[in-house]
């Protein structure tokens, strides 16, 4: 790689790592980086992934202190699908997954939105329910991970978790959980590029670290209104980049 090429996945990484800490999506900024530099769109994909993983891991440091033991159940379920999810983009066409890549963004950004409304009138979340959503949330983000931040938070959401910063951490860990399972199939594949991965995981390590630092300063309301206003700019990006 150039000097050029580093700088621009340095400061891709940076921001993503930030981004995801925050609220996700950041696969939106460093994925469209590494297509402009060259890199083919499955090669692109594995990378991306690999590469946001420290991000991950220094965004959920952040939040250490109001993660739950309840938390842990999920890993396992989040990890298999994840690892579908990886599966099928080394088996089928990228194009079938990411036509529906910004309705499900969308989706899930109505899911965060009405939390509030979901948590005060439905009876308690069923562990069928969370699980499903779980898995769901971690095949999207095995398969490409923009926006699968907001799909674990509408999911921590359904699994009855009412603390937007407490959800916010666990979106983190179970983040981390999806692109690393996801990250070793596309390794095993032959889909990473390490020089660039190495650049990305530099990067997002530092920008998951600041991100995470302010977003817990903010108030959940605000909190709230960021997740939707990312959501909503990501799934504008999904739709432009697929027409």
């Amino acid at each position: 790689m150039t000097v050029t090429e580093i700088g621009l996945l340095l400061a891709a990484g940076f921001a993503a790592g930030a981004v995801n800490a925050a609220v996700g999506s950041g696969t939106l900024i460093t994925f469209p980086t590494l297509l402009a530099l060259g890199v083919p769109p499955v090669m692109a994909n594995g990378t991306n992934t690999l590469g946001l993983v420290p991000g991950s891991a220094s965004g959920a440091w952040a939040f250490r202190d109001v993660l739950t033991r309840g938390l842990w159940r999920w890993v396992a379920v989040v990890a298999v699908a994840a690892m579908g999810g990886a599966l099928l983009v080394l088996v089928l066409p990228s194009e079938v997954f990411s036509a529906a890549v910004p309705w499900l963004i969308l989706l899930a950004v109505g899911l965060v939105a009405v939390q509030p409304l979901v948590v005060k009138h439905l009876p308690e979340p069923s562990a069928r329910t969370s699980a499903v959503a779980m898995a769901g949330s971690g095949f999207y983000g095995g398969y490409f991970g923009a926006g699968q931040g907001i799909a674990f938070l509408a999911a921590l959401s359904a699994s009855g978790v009412k603390d937007i910063h407490e959800a916010n951490g666990a979106k983190n860990v179970l983040a981390g959980v999806a692109n690393a399972c996801a990250a070793v199939v596309f390794v095993a594949g032959g889909q990473v590029l390490w020089s660039a991965a190495a650049v990305l995981a530099i990067s997002s390590l530092l920008g998951g670290l600041l991100g995470g630092r302010v977003t817990r300063r903010l108030p959940p309301s605000a909190l709230r209104a960021l997740v939707i206003v990312v959501g909503v700019v990501a799934a504008l990006a999904a739709f432009v980049k697929g027409s």
